[in-house]
Formats: structure tokens, sequence, C-alpha cells
């Protein structure tokens, strides 16, 4: 039986077992084709936009999926496909400078983020205002973490913006979104590239994309390693404990400035380095577990998660990708319609 409604997921289950919770109810088969084709639309943040080509390649080939599950910045994508404004979208991330994107965000110091969301969320609102995800014409669905008990929630029914707002919600960046009673934020912690959601309502083949496939966090375990500092490191030590101590409250001394060894991360980079660590283990992890029948990976290695200027770049290496592996998924679609 497949089913819609909320659907939790316990997070802490490795590679995507755990309880479901649902309300179950019937999912009619489309009486398009014989075979259900379902997208599962990773997250990535200002990667994302590579979506956009990815879905661009697939109309040109006739392919219309019947559902689509989306996290993080797929979930944007996927839902305003799916509510036909992916021209509207298209047009809004191609106007997209760096000085526009620094004006939609709106900095506050009382939340649980660094942004209250309240511009982007206009945004969405002015074309989809009164869209809900269960009156959509393609079965939809966006991933979503709550905050606490870690389970994965799967939105399936309600209003389509907070049901977006909530799976792009960036710890320590964006606000956590309330629905329900339960504070919600970004899926990718639990299920970055949600193919689960996706056969679970009703695709019988998945196509995922993933945004991280290229991205070079290939870790390993370093087994043995020697935590003696080296001479330059035991140097700018010996000079920063020499120096005197001075604090203001919006500048440090000169030597609280040196203690950033040479080459040191700031916080931005940390917050996307520790990001893209953790996604790219959960991605590889669920992957493992209920792998695609094709993947799409955009060779998204060069394009930073906050550079939403990008876009025409990064629609066009999702295009690019998706030529790729159009052929695969076109004798896919043959081999399962005559089977």
């Amino acid at each position: 039986m497949l089913w819609d409604g909320i659907a939790r997921r316990s997070a802490g289950s490795g590679g995507g077992g755990g309880s479901i919770e649902e309300i179950r109810q019937p999912v009619e088969r489309s009486p398009r084709a014989k075979v259900r084709i379902g997208l599962a639309l990773g997250g990535g943040a200002a990667r994302g936009w590579s979506h956009i080509g990815v879905l661009r390649v697939l109309e040109e080939a006739g392919i219309i999926p019947d559902v689509i599950a989306g996290c993080s910045i797929g979930a944007v994508v996927g839902g305003c496909y799916a509510a036909g404004k992916l021209d509207e979208l298209e047009a809004f991330a191609l106007s997209l400078t760096k000085r526009r994107v620094m004006g939609l965000l709106d900095f506050h110091f009382s939340g649980a983020g660094l942004i209250a969301g309240g511009r982007l969320q206009r945004l969405l609102d002015q074309d989809l205002t009164d869209r809900r995800v269960e009156a959509l014409p393609i079965k939809f669905c966006t991933i979503a973490t709550e905050l606490t008990s870690g389970h994965e929630i799967w939105l399936t029914r309600g209003p389509l913006v907070p049901a977006m707002r909530a799976s792009y919600a960036l710890p320590g960046v964006f606000d956590p979104v309330l629905i329900k009673g339960r504070w919600l934020m970004d899926g990718a912690l639990v299920n970055p590239i949600p193919i689960t959601a996706a056969r679970a309502l009703g695709a019988d083949l998945v196509i995922c994309v993933n945004l991280n496939g290229e991205v070079r966090v290939r870790g390993t375990v370093i087994q043995s390693y020697d935590a003696e500092p080296t001479t330059d490191e035991q140097e700018i030590e010996e000079v920063i404990e020499d120096a005197p101590r001075k604090w203001s409250l919006f500048s440090a001394s000169r030597a609280e400035k040196q203690r950033k060894l040479p080459n040191a991360p700031g916080m931005a980079t940390v917050m996307v380095d520790a990001f893209n660590i953790t996604q790219d283990r959960i991605a590889r992890s669920r992957l493992a577990g209920d792998p695609p029948d094709v993947m799409v990976a955009p060779k998204l290695a060069k394009m930073g998660l906050f550079e939403f200027h990008r876009a025409q770049e990064c629609i066009a290496l999702g295009r690019q990708a998706t030529e790729r592996a159009l052929p695969d998924i076109l004798e896919l679609i043959q081999e399962s319609q005559g089977a």
C-alpha cells in the first residue's frame, strides 16, 4: 500500500530505516504511462539551480515525472515545477546578482538563525500563496527534519510555501519553521536525496539528482597522525602568548588577530565545509541502502553553496549532466514499459 500524509522517520537509523507513522490512503496510478517516473531532487543550496537544467532536458525529451520528492533547494525547484512556475523561478534565478542576493537576506540576531527568511517567503508567496501540496498536478512532497527529535518529516499535504521553507531551513542560517506544533529545519540533515520518498509515493523508476556527486569531500580514515605542532606553528603561538591582550566589543587586539594561523578557515568556510561533509556522508549511506535507477550528478565542485548569482552556470551544468544520462534514462523507461 502506498501512502499520503505526513510521515515521520527516525533520523538515527543510518541507511534509512526506522519507524514510520503515516495517514494511509491509496495512490491512484497515472493513466499516462505503464511506468510511473519519480524524481528525487537533492539538496545543495545554490547548486540547486542545476535542477532547472535537469528538468528542462527531461521536458524536451518528453519525460514528465509522475512524482517529485524534493529536499532543501530541491524542494523549491521541484515545488515550482509541480505548480507550473518553473519559468518564473528560472527568470528570478537568472536575475540574481551578488548585490540582489544580499538584499534578500533579512539578517537578525534574535532568532534561531541569522536570516529570518521573510523576504524570500514573500517572493514565493507572489506566485504560490494559494497553492496546496496535495492539489498539485504532480504528486509532490518535501523533506524536513524535526528539531530535537531528528524525525524525518515528509510534507505531502497543506500549504506549499511553508512546506518548501521548512525543507530549506538550514540550521544556523535560516530560522526553523513551525508547522502543526513541530519545529522543522533542513531535510538534508536526514535525507539529502529523497529516493525513498519518491518510491513510497508511487514511483516505479526513480531518477535522482545528486548535487554533491562531484564535490571533493571523499573522506577516508587517517589512522596515525602526529599531533606535534610544526616549527612555524610553535613560533606563531609564542608571538601570541608574549603579546599584550586588549579587548573591545567589536574588534580584537593585534594578538587576537594573530591567533589565526596562515590559511586558517573563517566561520563561513567552517559552516559550509561542515555541511558538505555531513551531507556527503548521509547521502552515501542513503544511496547505498536505496539506490536510484538512474543518478544525474552535475559537475558542481567549483560552485559555492551560497553563490546564488551563478545560476546560468548551474543551469548549464544541470543540462549537460542530464544529456549525458539521457540515453540510459530512455532505455530504462522503454525496458520498463515493455516488461
